[in-house]
């Protein structure tokens, strides 16, 4: 496949780039990025890493590289200074994924994967914008749901890869963890309230946490090796499950708005958005969370209006 990385000379753009290298498929990469001695540096770097077995091919692009491409990774970003909220860079954001949406038809049949944040209305945002079929529009939110099980391992002593735990909701303050779905080596398990408590403690306040640092640096590698897993099911053609913002209507009673729930991601995007039965109270925060992002919405919609 042939895979743009909009914004690639970034730090999640370029760790996506490597681990597509390494992923023996062998993609064409195209990294387009406002910065052009960085996306040579990166270029003439991956060249080494070609020479080390990976496979692949990957070059320097141009905006009008996004309308041919199967799919396009967007991670182009705003610097981002010590904030506790993915919602200050929205209207910054907003206009540089509105100019990758610009390049590109309601016709173009590929996979777009926005990993910009606050990615659940920049989704909402260029589904609108680009009349894209909403399958094909897909948010990456994974880091929320691996997370959790990291909390929770933590909380149960357990080694990581061990549970499993989804995140719904929006990628950021109203995230909602979903402990009605909670497995242990594929078994069912019951956390305590105390328990819930301090992996959902950790799961949100991971970002302000990080951010706290003032590193200059964002989830590199997770969401790098992530995404790259996204690309990977897209290519192979489906069947695996993901947490995944995707513009809805009707599923879970919310229409209109992304936001992220579970799906099964293939050559298509979203091949199937999975219904879960949850409690009254996942439900009720998933449609807080569902309103907090159309507010949000509406106001880039007044912004450019």
């Amino acid at each position: 496949m042939k895979v743009a990385l909009f914004g690639g000379a970034g730090g999640v753009g370029s760790s996506v780039a490597f681990n597509l290298l390494l992923d023996g498929a062998g993609h064409e990469l195209v990294v387009v990025d406002s910065r052009p001695a960085m996306v040579v540096s990166h270029v003439m770097d991956f060249q080494q890493v070609l020479e080390q077995g990976a496979s692949g091919s990957i070059r320097a692009g141009q905006l009008d590289d996004l309308s041919d491409s199967d799919v396009i990774v967007v991670c182009a970003s705003t610097a981002e200074g010590p904030s506790d909220s993915r919602m200050l860079f929205l209207e910054r954001n907003a206009a540089i994924v509105r100019s990758a949406g610009e390049a590109l038809s309601s016709e173009w049949e590929g996979v777009v994967l926005m990993v910009t944040n606050p990615v659940d209305p920049l989704v909402t945002l260029f589904q609108r914008v680009t009349g894209i079929d909403r399958h094909r529009v897909i948010g990456y939110t994974l880091n929320d749901t691996l997370r959790l099980r990291t909390g929770i391992a933590l909380t149960l002593g357990l080694d990581p890869g061990r549970v499993d735990a989804w995140v719904v909701g929006e990628h950021g303050d109203s995230s909602v963890p979903v402990f009605t779905r909670v497995t242990v080596d594929g078994e069912p398990v019951v956390l305590s309230r105390d328990q819930q408590a301090a992996a959902a403690d950790f799961t949100r306040g991971w970002f302000a946490k990080h951010k706290a640092l003032d590193s200059g640096r964002s989830s590199t590698w997770t969401s790098g090796l992530g995404t790259a897993r996204m690309v990977r099911a897209i290519a192979n053609g489906g069947g695996e499950h993901f947490p995944a913002s995707i513009v809805l209507y009707g599923e879970y009673g919310i229409e209109g708005v992304s936001v992220s729930v579970p799906v099964t991601i293939g050559r298509q995007g979203v091949e199937e958005i999975h219904e879960w039965e949850l409690s009254d109270d996942e439900q009720a925060a998933l449609s807080a969370a569902a309103e907090c992002i159309r507010g949000a919405a509406a106001r880039l919609e007044a912004a450019s209006a």
